[in-house]
This record gives structure tokens, C-alpha cells and sequence, in this order.
């Protein structure tokens, strides 16, 4: 039998089971977390350190280095408020604001070319030398003012050139300039400004009228001269608030033409100086308020400090016989004496042991008392005047205005002088009774006379239209003008009369070259010796004057005129008497003034 094969099955050894797969993470559990605990380390230094600077820089310290930061690249711009304007009556210009620049520099780009940029600055601009190159060299600042109140092309070619020539960190901003568009014309009332502010005039009277507020614009800055701003960095802004306007009752044209009428007249009498004013007589606006000589409010420096202002308000001098229309009224208010009253005038008066003489010789006049004022006899106005009780004509010549400032807002106006009650004695008044020991500004005098032509009512003198009020405080203007009745309407139309044969009287009357052809004019000459105030003497110069009013019965305009130290050796009459015809002739036409047509007066000046 076959023998059967069997397959026999090889056992093979058991597999052991393999062991649970450990995580290589698991595996290499040590070193991981010797990582981690290391940059945590490192994490907290670097937060500590960032910790600490800020404690530093918000907690500890936190002006220094706010300053720091400011010192390298917050720049703060002054933006200029606008100046308000000072207008004419018609709302014309006398000073306004044009068209200017600053100039700035960045430090940091100039300082490495300082000495040849200042040597540039001085040529182009005026900027001193020394002043330019301390600024330019500034350390730690990004923004210094080099000149303020430049024209504006003079500044944006000056930083142009500057930058053809390789001079960099020089750039300009917008800073409004004074303008003063018609030269001498008002420019001793206008003023003017300096480098530092205003110095003269209503400029420096109303600066806190007509400045405003400066803004400011504060910023961070990569480029001060770019204006690059840092995003998210410092942006502040305060706006400028603009300055108010100031307008004026004067006539601007009327002004140019009084001013070149007062030059001719003191050229022509070669004389030292001028003054003359035209007021409004229902108002008491002053139109015009001229001084000869005057300056340049364009280039103020080229006339001295002198006369940099209005002579009209603050030079006095003793006014002479136009103070005798004032003496008389007030007696004519009392009813001491009519037009008509006779006075026999001797060739001199002695009073307090010193003779009174008249202008001119004469031996025993028979004058009426409006033949005193036409031909101007001081010895004539003494003996009227001494019907007055004690203590009443100061009364007068106090209403009228004498003595005190008129009130126009300008602190350099000068009060005047009127003796007080208790200084006051006989001989002094026989001398003020015709115009010499006190003492008044021009515009004093206008407004006394002013009260005359306006029925006898003084007006304040205004040269502020509407109200304004000036940096003492004072509100001034034609709203706040008062009006006080000095003498009666009778007694004014009487002077007026009176003043009348100054004019017209052909026998009498010290006058005639003042006349306006077709109008009725009354007026007053005056002459009086000035007072030096070195010697405190008479000098043997003087003062001529004459002021009146048109027309006669129904006054529009007053005018005054005062010339000093005339080398012709002219008298009120012929030389202040053709330059009041003119401006009041002119006056009248610019107005439209009508002549009244009614006849002139015929008092008799003699008997």
C-alpha cells in the first residue's frame, strides 16, 4: 500500500504582543517644556521692560519727556487774527489789513548752513544777522519765527531764492499786514503799528477793539516745512477770532483837502506848524482834524516821534481873542450887556499894576460891543467883562469846555488849562477875559465855539461814529455824545451877529479875507503870545488863529484854524482867516449847502 504522505503543519512560535505605541510628544516630554518655560521667561523680561518705560514715560516723568517729544517735532503755529479796519464816515479805508507772510525756519535743516542762511535772511528781508543765526541754530526745536509781517511776494521770493541757492528748512505762513492805503491822510489820528504792536493813534487807543484773538494750530510733524503731519499724532486747533472795525465821522476827501490847505498856508506864512478842525455843528462829528507838519503812516520813521500823533489834541497854547466870542456870550446870557452896549476904550488899562494894550495904537475909541469884537479891542472885552460877579466867568469857560479833555477816546489828548477856583484872581482874569493865561488844544476850542453856532447847546466832539470802547475802558462815540446848553439861544444868535461884523464891517472889521462869497459867515481872529516851557516867559513867538461858522443863521459847518510862529508876521485875520475861507468853502460845496439868502448882519460897531 502507498504510503500516504501527510503535510505536516509547522508550528511557529508564538508572537509576543508588541507593547502600546508611546507619543513621540510624550517621548520627548522634558526638553519641551524647558522651551516653553524659557520664552515665557523671555516674553515677561521683554513685557517688564516695555512695563517699566512706560511707567517712565506716563508716571514718573511725564513733562520731560512730553517736552522732549514737543522740542523735536510738535510744532505750534500762530494762525493771525484779522486786524479790524478804521474806516471814513463812508466807509472807505484808512488802515486795513493786506496781503502778508511770516517767515519760519526748521533748525534741524538749517542749522548745518546758519551763518551763510542769516547773511541771506539780513540781505533779503532786514532781519538782524545775529538775532537769524541764534534762531537758525536752535537746538532741539523744529520751528522758529524768523520775521513776522512781511509782504507776501517779498516772502514767498525771498524763501524761493533761498531754496534755488541750496538752503534748506525755510518756509512761510500766512500773517496779514497793516496797510495804510492812503499815506499821510488822517495818519495823525490813524497811529500806526511797529514790530511790536501798535504805537500810535486809534491803533494803540482801540488795540483791543481792532485786534481780535490770535489761533493757534498745534501739531506733530515729520517736516515742519512740508507740513507732513504724523498719523495719529498731536492735531490741535484754535480758531482765530477776527478783530471788530472802527469807523471813523471823518471825511476822507474833506481830510486830503484840509491837510493840503493847512501845508500851503504855513509854507506860504513860513511858519512853524498848523492845526485845523471842521466839525459837524447839529452832530458835533468831527469831519476833518488836520496837522501840519505830519508823517507817513507807510514809513513812520522817516518823521520824528513828534509828530507821530495829532499836535490838534496834544500841543496846547494860549488861544488869544478867539476866547472873546466865549467872554461875551456868557455876558450876554447873564443880560450885563446887549450888542449895542457903548464902550468908551481908552489907548491902555491897568490891571493888577500892569498896563493892557490893544494889537494896534489908538487914543479914546468910541466902540459898541460888537465893535469890540469886530476890531478885536482887548482893552474894549476887559471892561465888558468886568460886570461879571466873582467866580462867573470861570463858570462859562468851564461849560464851554475849557480846561478838560473833550472826550474823543485817545489818551494823549491834553486837558488844557483853566486856573481852579482857588488860583483864580482878578488880574489873571482881566487877561483871560481876551484869550492869554489859559490855555486850550484845538479841538477844545472848536467844540466852545461849535456851542455858539448850535444855538448855544455844546456838543461832545466825536470822531467815533456809533460807539467804541478804547482800551481804558471808555465808551466813546456819537451814541455817547451829551449835549449841555451853555448860554441861551438869544445870546448865541447875538455873538453870532457880533462875529458877523468881523467879516463884514468895512470900517471895523479885522477879518474880511475870511469871507465865503455868497454865504453869511461869522468868525473871530486871534493872536497870542506863546508861553516856552524851558523859561516859562512869553518867547516873543506866537500863535494866530481864526474860527467861525457857516452860515451865519443857520450854521452847518464850524472850522478852525490855528497857525504858530508865522515868519511873515501875519495876524489871525490874514493869515488863519483865507485858509478858514477855503476849507469852509469847500466844506459847504461838498455838502451841497445852500446859501440861506437872507441879509447880513448891520450892527453898529461904533458911536
Amino acid at each position: 500500500m502507498a504510503q500516504r504522505q501527510v503535510k505536516r503543519k509547522v508550528r511557529r512560535p508564538a508572537r509576543r504582543p508588541a507593547p502600546r505605541s508611546t507619543p513621540k510628544a510624550t517621548q520627548r516630554r522634558g526638553p519641551v517644556h524647558i522651551r516653553l518655560r524659557v520664552g515665557f521667561i523671555l516674553v515677561a523680561m521683554v513685557l517688564s521692560v516695555f512695563g517699566g518705560r512706560l511707567v517712565q514715560l506716563q508716571g514718573i516723568d511725564p513733562h520731560s519727556y512730553a517736552a522732549m517729544a514737543a522740542a523735536e517735532n510738535v510744532v505750534d503755529v500762530v494762525l493771525p487774527a484779522e486786524r479790524g479796519e478804521i474806516l471814513d464816515r463812508d466807509g472807505e479805508a484808512l488802515a486795513d489789513s493786506a496781503d502778508g507772510a511770516m517767515v519760519l525756519a526748521d533748525p534741524k535743516q538749517t542749522k548745518k548752513d546758519a551763518p551763510a542762511i542769516a547773511a541771506f535772511l539780513a540781505k533779503e528781508l532786514g532781519v538782524d544777522y545775529a538775532t537769524a543765526l541764534s534762531k537758525l541754530r536752535k537746538d532741539g526745536s523744529r520751528f522758529q519765527y524768523i520775521k513776522r509781517q512781511v509782504p507776501a511776494t517779498q516772502a514767498t521770493a525771498a524763501v524761493e531764492k533761498a531754496a534755488k541757492e541750496g538752503y534748506q528748512g525755510l518756509w512761510t505762513s500766512r500773517d496779514p499786514l497793516r496797510n495804510y492805503p492812503n499815506g499821510d491822510v488822517a495818519a495823525n489820528l490813524v497811529g500806526f503799528l511797529g514790530n511790536d504792536g501798535p504805537l500810535a493813534g486809534l491803533e494803540a487807543a482801540f488795540d483791543n477793539h481792532l485786534a481780535g484773538k490770535d489761533g493757534h494750530a498745534e501739531y506733530d510733524a515729520t517736516s515742519p516745512v512740508s507740513g507732513t503731519r504724523m498719523p495719529l499724532g498731536t492735531n490741535n486747533r484754535v480758531a482765530p477770532v477776527d478783530g471788530d472795525d472802527l469807523k471813523l465821522t471823518i471825511d476822507r476827501d474833506l481830510q486830503y483837502y484840509v491837510q493840503q490847505t493847512l501845508m500851503d498856508a504855513v509854507q506860504k506864512s513860513r511858519a512853524e506848524s498848523g492845526m485845523a478842525v471842521v466839525i459837524d455843528t447839529q452832530t458835533g462829528e468831527i469831519l476833518s482834524l488836520a496837522d501840519y507838519p505830519t508823517f507817513d503812516a507807510r514809513d513812520p520813521a522817516a518823521s520824528p516821534k513828534t509828530l507821530r500823533g495829532s499836535n490838534a489834541l496834544s500841543n496846547v497854547y494860549e488861544p488869544g481873542s478867539v476866547q472873546k466870542a466865549l467872554t461875551v456870550a456868557g455876558l450876554l446870557d447873564q443880560g450885563l450887556v446887549s450888542p449895542s452896549t457903548r464902550i468908551k476904550v481908552p489907548e491902555s488899562y491897568m490891571s493888577g499894576g500892569r498896563p493892557i494894550r490893544d494889537w494896534y495904537p489908538h487914543g479914546v475909541e468910541k466902540l459898541t460891543l460888537a465893535g469890540v469884537i469886530a476890531k478885536s479891542s482887548n482893552i474894549g472885552t476887559v471892561m465888558a467883562a468886568d460886570k461879571y460877579a466873582e467866580g462867573q466867568l470861570r463858570e462859562y469857560l468851564s461849560a464851554f469846555g475849557l480846561g478838560r479833555r473833550t472826550g474823543l477816546g485817545l489818551d494823549t489828548e491834553s486837558a488844557g488849562l483853566l486856573a481852579s477856583p482857588e488860583a483864580w484872581n482878578a488880574a489873571d482874569e482881566d487877561r483871560i477875559d481876551f484869550g492869554q493865561s489859559v490855555s486850550v488844544n484845538a479841538v477844545q476850542m472848536t467844540a466852545a465855539l461849535n456851542a455858539i453856532a448850535n444855538g448855544g447847546v455844546r456838543i461832545d466832539p466825536s470822531l467815533i461814529a456809533g460807539s467804541a470802547t478804547n482800551n481804558s475802558g471808555v465808551e466813546v462815540g456819537t451814541d455817547t455824545a451829551e449835549r449841555t446848553r451853555v448860554v441861551s439861544q438869544e445870546a448865541a444868535s447875538q455873538t453870532a451877529e457880533m462875529m458877523e461884523r468881523v467879516i463884514n464891517d468895512p470900517v471895523n472889521g479885522t477879518a474880511k479875507q475870511a469871507a465865503v462869497p455868497g454865504y453869511r459867515v461869522s468868525g473871530k481872529t486871534g493872536t497870542a503870545q506863546r508861553v516856552n516851557s524851558e523859561c516859562k516867559c512869553y518867547d516873543g513867538t506866537n500863535t494866530v488863529s481864526f474860527g467861525g461858522f457857516a452860515p451865519t443863521d443857520d450854521p452847518r459847518f464850524t472850522v478852525y484854524v490855528a497857525i504858530h510862529n508865522p515868519g511873515n508876521g501875519g495876524g489871525g485875520g490874514s493869515v488863519a482867516g483865507p485858509v478858514f475861507s477855503q476849507i469852509m468853502s469847500f466844506a459847504l460845496r461838498r455838502y451841497g449847502v445852500a446859501p440861506t439868502g437872507t441879509e447880513p448882519s448891520k450892527m453898529p460897531t461904533g458911536w
